[in-house]
């Protein structure tokens, strides 16, 4: 237009002066053209003249595209390059990187660990409340019975014993299993102590009752009485009439017999009780004529005693299997 002067392009900026933020893009561009245009570089950066050469061809590069680049701009691109001013270089391997990666790479290994420490919580939890602490209160109440209520419960019974009864063999055996539980809780060993006291209860429970020994008879009683020939002596013979304990309400009952073939005790609803010779063909005559013992009863159990008195000659012990 008449009257008018066309602005001078802007001129480069002087050294040390700061460049404005869209020649330092438009430079960064340059160099992101230079270092993809890989046959250019190893082309034109060699030999003479290759900086002049270069900044041509870029120009062309640009002018294609509609671009129009000041000569500055591409000298400071050039340069830029040639000083790697633009280049990614990597920190070198150090403890602050190492700790900077683990940062970078939070999102990977964040959640899975947060969600591995809430499950090693839960689980540290479970096996405290579930497991630690009830076998503490279980050992606790286990240390208290052995050293308060076992003890207690011993020295109760035997005295109750001791006091409810005058046979001799009752209040041996009464003392006998008190001392048994007093050293089994001494020694921690809660399953000799409870054994002991279970022996307690069961001979005050024995000591208790009280029956009548009868010869069984009737259906589904095969014998009343067998005979055994001892293998010391097979010219005698051992007479015994099966007997069963019966209490007042005529229940049968099952009670302590110790056996004369190997001295253990068994509790037993029958047995067979050795007898003479005489009592054994005695009872037989009776159930001889209708199948029925008229005199059945050969014994009796009082209470605080332990063992039944008998009626008939009892030259032997007992017998349990026959």
């Amino acid at each position: 237009m008449a009257g008018t002067e066309t602005p001078a392009p802007p001129a480069p900026a002087a050294p040390g002066k700061a460049r404005s933020l869209d020649e330092v893009l438009v430079a960064m561009d340059v160099v992101d053209t230079l270092r993809h245009r890989n046959e250019i570089l190893s082309k034109e950066m060699d030999g003479e003249g290759r900086k002049e050469e270069l900044i041509r061809r870029l120009k062309e590069i640009y002018s294609a595209q509609g671009i129009e680049v000041p000569d500055s701009v591409l000298e400071q691109g050039v340069k830029a390059l040639e000083e790697r001013r633009f280049n990614y270089e990597p920190p070198k391997p150090s403890f602050q990187t190492w700790l900077a990666g683990i940062y970078i790479s939070r999102d990977r290994w964040l959640k899975p660990l947060a969600a591995a420490a809430v499950a090693l919580g839960f689980s540290w939890g479970a096996y405290q409340f579930g497991v630690v602490e009830p076998a503490k209160a279980k050992a606790e109440a286990v240390r208290v019975e052995l050293a308060e209520t076992i003890p207690a419960e011993l020295t109760s019974l035997r005295t109750g014993i001791q006091t409810s009864t005058e046979d001799a063999e009752a209040r041996g055996l009464a003392e006998t299993y008190y001392q048994d539980g007093v050293a089994a809780a001494r020694d921690g060993d809660a399953k000799g102590a409870h054994a002991a006291l279970a022996n307690l209860k069961t001979l005050q429970g024995d000591l208790a009752v009280s029956y009548q020994v009868r010869v069984v008879y009737g259906p589904g009683e095969p014998r009343s009485g067998v005979f055994r020939i001892p293998d010391d002596a097979p010219q005698t013979r051992n007479y015994y009439l099966i007997v069963e304990a019966v209490d007042a309400a005529g229940r049968v009952l099952e009670v302590p017999v110790t056996s004369e073939e190997d001295q253990t005790v068994k509790r037993v609803k029958k047995w067979g009780q050795r007898v003479s010779e005489e009592d054994f063909y005695r009872v037989a005559a009776d159930k001889g004529d209708d199948q029925i013992i008229q005199n059945d009863v050969i014994g009796a159990k009082v209470a605080g005693k332990l063992r039944p008195t008998y009626t008939v000659a009892t030259p032997g012990g007992a017998i349990v299997t026959w």
